[in-house]
């Protein structure tokens, strides 16, 4: 059974061990999301500690995959912004453990973050992912539009620069 639900900071610190296995596994499968190779669950676990405190401060949204009433799936929204940009979101970190892709879990929590976005009075939501990447090709099948790319900012796990493509969304 598929299941998206929001998480609070407590139910977060609870999932960080879920939450890890999640990110290592994303980076060991070449996700350029932030972290080099090699990297374990226990790296892992700073990051996610920092994402549940952003949480109870109101600064971000986190969301869960479940299958089977296993975490294997996440997605935020970054909802703090400049005095400037209340109405804009920052959607980050999009993971899906390599087990369990294809199921249409990607989608799922693409739609929820979304949702919760709107619901929190955001109109406008932004993200960039790594050009060339499995990640890329899913958000125009979600309504998202390309921006462009910048290149040569980040590096694949592995090493190597990445390029970088933005999109927005403009939620109804």
């Amino acid at each position: 059974m598929r299941d998206i639900r929001i998480l609070s900071a407590e139910e977060a610190r609870a999932a960080i061990s879920d939450l890890s296995d999640v990110l290592a596994d994303c980076v060991a499968g070449g996700a350029s999301v932030g972290f080099m190779h090699p990297y374990g669950p226990e790296d892992a676990e700073s990051y996610w500690s920092d994402v549940a405190d952003a949480v109870a401060g109101r600064g971000s949204l986190l969301l869960v995959a479940e299958l089977d009433g296993r975490i294997v799936g996440t997605v935020q929204v970054g909802a703090a912004q400049m005095p400037n940009q209340p109405h804009r979101g920052d959607l980050k970190k999009l993971l899906v453990h390599r087990s369990a892709r294809g199921k249409g879990l990607a989608r799922l929590l693409m739609e929820a973050a979304e949702r919760e976005a709107a619901a929190r009075g955001k109109t406008l939501l932004v993200l960039d992912t790594a050009t060339g990447s499995d990640a890329e090709a899913i958000y125009p099948r979600l309504g998202w539009h390309r921006v462009g790319v910048i290149p040569d900012y980040a590096l694949w796990p592995q090493g190597g620069f990445c390029d970088t493509t933005l999109f927005y969304k403009r939620l109804a």
